[in-house]
C-alpha cells in the first residue's frame, strides 16, 4: 500500500528586505531516477528563537518538506535522500547572500 514518506524536513530563511521568494526559486517537485519527490515550501512564523544574535525578527521563514509517495519502507529510502541532497545543493547554493537553510533527514511516514 502506498503512503507518504518524508525525506527531508527543515527551514529556509530570507532577510525580510530581500526581494527573493524561495517558492519561485525552487521547483515543486524533482524527478530522481524515476521517483517523483514533492517539495513543499510554506511560509511560517519563526519556529523558535532561531538565531543566538537576536536577528530572528528580521527573517522570513519557510518550512521545507520533501516527500515521496511509495510502498517502500522509510529506511530503504536513504540512497534517495542522498540523491535529493545532491540535486538540491546547487539550487540552494544559487540563492542570494543572506538566504539560509537547515534541512535534516526525516524518514517518517505522513
Amino acid at each position: 500500500m502506498k503512503r507518504g514518506v518524508r525525506l527531508l524536513q527543515g527551514y529556509l530563511w530570507v532577510p525580510r528586505g530581500l526581494a527573493f521568494d524561495p517558492r519561485a526559486h525552487l521547483p515543486k517537485e524533482a524527478l530522481l531516477e524515476g521517483t517523483r519527490v514533492h517539495l513543499l515550501l510554506d511560509p511560517v512564523g519563526p519556529p523558535f528563537a532561531f538565531f543566538d544574535d537576536g536577528t530572528t525578527a528580521t527573517q522570513a521563514f519557510y518550512q521545507f518538506t520533501a516527500l515521496v509517495v511509495t510502498e517502500a519502507e522509510p529506511e530503504s529510502l536513504r540512497p534517495l535522500v542522498a540523491r535529493l541532497r545532491d540535486w538540491l545543493a546547487p539550487r540552494l547554493e544559487a540563492t542570494p547572500p543572506g538566504v539560509g537553510w537547515l534541512l535534516l533527514e526525516d524518514l517518517r511516514g505522513v
